[in-house]
């Protein structure tokens, strides 16, 4: 799917938090749905550890603050501000460890479908 997306601006303050537990902590989703695409501003409370592994593919950007992409292999990724990390779907199982809290930009969709490569 490639939707067609017009111009628009997103003013974070008038999108509504949604509360989500983690296994500790708590994120704060404000979420935007286009077609095909999802848009978040996520904040991660201190000492929050996600209660899932998750298996979505994701481009997530560190606004403020640091967090641990951790994965189920026991691989460790430290995000800071300013760093992004990039999954498609499948491909990793890895959930988010924060030890003082964490703002995040997360962008998802139909872009980041496994797609299996294609022998000609």
């Amino acid at each position: 799917m490639n939707p067609n997306i017009p111009f628009q601006t997103i003013d974070w303050s008038t999108i509504p938090k949604t509360e989500h537990k983690g296994e500790t902590g708590t994120a704060f989703w404000q979420t935007v749905q286009l077609p095909g695409l999802r848009i978040r501003l996520v904040e991660y409370t201190a000492g929050y550890v996600a209660d899932h592994w998750c298996r979505n593919g994701h481009i997530v950007h560190c606004l403020e603050g640091e967090f641990v992409s951790e994965s189920e292999d026991g691989n460790h990724s430290y995000l800071t501000s300013g760093m992004t990390y990039v999954v498609t779907d499948e491909l990793s199982s890895h959930r988010s460890v924060t030890k003082n809290g964490v703002k995040l930009l997360i962008i998802d969709g139909d872009f980041l479908k496994f797609q299996e490569e294609r022998l000609s």
